[in-house]
């Protein structure tokens, strides 16, 4: 169906119905735009998350479980997705967005010059008509003028008082004027069919052409729409089976999650391999044998069972081991580095093996990587020695000579910590034999030491009783109803190597009360509460902190200014006395 032949009078609406059709593209081309722009957003917000919840430095160890490593591989699928989003945008810019364009430019400039020939064509057609009813205005003037002459020559004809001359001139007249009229018809009769050829050629050739060419662009805009919306899904589409896949890969992330190994890593990890702590024996006061002092504060002088394994010595004992204060929470001390031995022995049993193992691998991969440059090395200076223009082997034997040093130290590192392993372990070389011996030696001088101190127990009748008194982190308690020695009993803390504290009791150098409530925001500080009665153990030492024992056992440091500490034997500043020694 043309438009040339059904709309040949609907010109203006042609022109009115193809502009719409432009201004649809323009309006579709802006929407892919906004839809691109969205896409871009969306994955850049996607990939902002994903970036947000990535694993800090610090939270890697936790990265370890099942749970934790199959959500980050279902971060890792959304970050695929993201960039799948991002493919579409790219896609639909170059594929869509910018083709639109440039089909909207094409109609600007064929409609425009369509409309301009079209105009061009009505301009000739309404200048024909113009002709026409020009020439049949003079038509009718020129009939009418010689219709009046005529009758003007009857009228004198007929008048029997008018001359021959004067009818001779109204006939000559008449027939000028019937000339003119004649001529006249004849010039529009002429124009009549040349302007009904021209608007037959208007209606039937010229116009519809223009109106074809007009349905040939319309027609063209709306198979290029079609091709557009059929490309954007086509699009839209290719990237369905790359996010099928990664959703498929966030279900596989899921799947991957353990529940029986995560539980075993926990314990893997944090299982500290002490021994579960025995049954707590009864202490009978009234008995004779009873380790408690007669006269003295029963809870200071009472072991605390706090229910650890490397608990804290009792209170009002004095240790063997004391280590100097080197600063409150790491923040006065040079480096909290110090704090780990080389031996990993601050940490529980299986953790010590766990980092030691972790060291010997990395010493391991180390030495193998240095072996392989030595290798190398070796290799490339019997090239150099054969074929001498390759280069200088001279010139390797600084880098072999280091190298060779590198692996003397990792290989004693490694045997050092392979040491250290067996002992952690139970395996004893021979070095660690001899030093189990002396060890053994040093015991029995303690407890030898040990029993001559316990001629220093005050008898109160029939009962003597003894104070502990601490040698080596070794507790001795001796008591005797008949003045005779029993059998010095002892007890070891977990392990001279694994147990290592950097605060030990030095015995309780007075009280205090809290003059605040204190809340405890790191491991080595302590919780009161206000008016708590407190015990001190260790004194300020210009950085702003004492270290306080609670009735309950638990020990921690709280600001100096939160509590009135009364110090034995030294003038109390709160009450103007002088504290008496325990």
């Amino acid at each position: 169906m043309s438009w040339g032949t059904e709309l040949w009078d609907q010109y203006d609406l042609i022109g009115n119905h193809t502009q719409k059709g432009i201004e649809f593209c323009e309006k579709y081309t802006h929407f892919v735009k906004e839809r691109c722009a969205i896409e871009l957003d969306y994955a850049a917000k996607l990939k902002k998350l994903v970036k947000n919840y990535q694993p800090k430095k610090k939270e890697e160890e936790d990265y370890q479980f099942t749970w934790a490593k199959g959500f980050r591989g279902m971060m890792n699928e959304l970050h695929d997705i993201a960039g799948q989003h991002e493919i579409i945008a790219e896609n639909l810019t170059s594929a869509v967005f910018k083709e639109c364009q440039n089909l909207i430019l094409e109609m600007k400039q064929e409609k425009k010059r369509c409309l301009q020939e079209g105009f061009k064509i009505q301009q000739h057609l309404s200048k024909t008509l113009d002709t026409l009813e020009k020439s049949k205005r003079q038509y009718e003037k020129t009939f009418r003028e010689s219709e009046r002459a005529s009758e003007t020559h009857k009228r004198a004809d007929a008048d029997i008082n008018l001359s021959r001359a004067e009818v001779e001139k109204t006939k000559a007249v008449a027939q000028l004027r019937t000339q003119e009229c004649d001529k006249n018809k004849n010039d529009y009769a002429a124009t009549l069919q040349e302007t009904n050829r021209a608007q037959n050629e208007h209606y039937t050739s010229l116009m519809p052409a223009v109106f074809q060419q007009l349905q040939e662009m319309d027609e063209r805009r709306i198979l290029q729409l079609q091709n557009f919306i059929r490309e954007s899904a086509k699009i839209e589409n290719g990237v369905i089976p790359i996010i099928k896949t990664c959703i498929e890969g966030m279900e596989n992330a899921a799947n991957s999650i353990n529940v029986s190994e995560d539980s075993k890593m926990v314990v893997d990890r944090y299982k500290s391999g002490f021994e579960i702590p025995q049954d707590i024996p009864f202490d009978d006061l009234s008995s004779p044998n009873s380790s408690v002092g007669s006269g003295s504060d029963s809870s200071l002088n009472t072991p605390k069972y706090s229910g650890t394994v490397n608990s804290r010595t009792s209170s009002g004992t004095i240790t063997g081991r004391s280590k100097k204060r080197t600063g409150l929470f790491g923040i006065f001390s040079a480096s909290k580095t110090e704090d780990t031995k080389e031996d990993y022995s601050n940490l529980a049993p299986n953790q010590q093996k766990k980092q030691l193992q972790k060291k010997i691998t990395k010493l391991k991969h180390d030495i193998a990587k240095e072996t392989a440059e030595r290798d190398g090395m070796s290799k490339m200076r019997d090239v150099y020695l054969k074929n001498p223009a390759l280069g200088d082997a001279s010139s390797l034997d600084k880098k072999m000579e280091e190298n060779g040093q590198t692996l003397d130290e990792l290989n004693q590192e490694l045997q050092k910590y392979e040491s250290f392993l067996a002992n952690a372990e139970g395996r004893l070389t021979p070095n660690m034999a001899r030093k189990r011996s002396s060890m053994s030696h040093e015991e029995n001088s303690v407890n030898s030491m040990t029993m001559s101190a316990s001629d220093l127990t005050v008898t109160d009748g029939n009962r003597m009783s003894s104070s502990p008194l601490p040698a080596n982190n070794v507790h001795i308690s001796v008591t005797s109803p008949e003045g005779t020695r029993s059998n010095s009993s002892y007890q070891e803390q977990a392990s001279f190597d694994d147990v290592d504290e950097e605060y030990d009791d030095s015995g309780i150098l007075g009280t205090a009360r809290a003059k605040f409530p204190f809340e405890a925001t790191a491991s080595e500080s302590v919780t009161v509460e206000q008016d708590e009665e407190l015990y001190i153990v260790d004194r300020d030492h210009d950085d702003g902190w004492t270290r306080v024992r609670k009735l309950n056992g638990d020990e921690g440091f709280i600001p100096t200014t939160y509590a009135h500490c009364h110090f034995y034997g030294e003038h109390c500043v709160d009450c103007g006395e002088n504290v008496p020694a325990m």
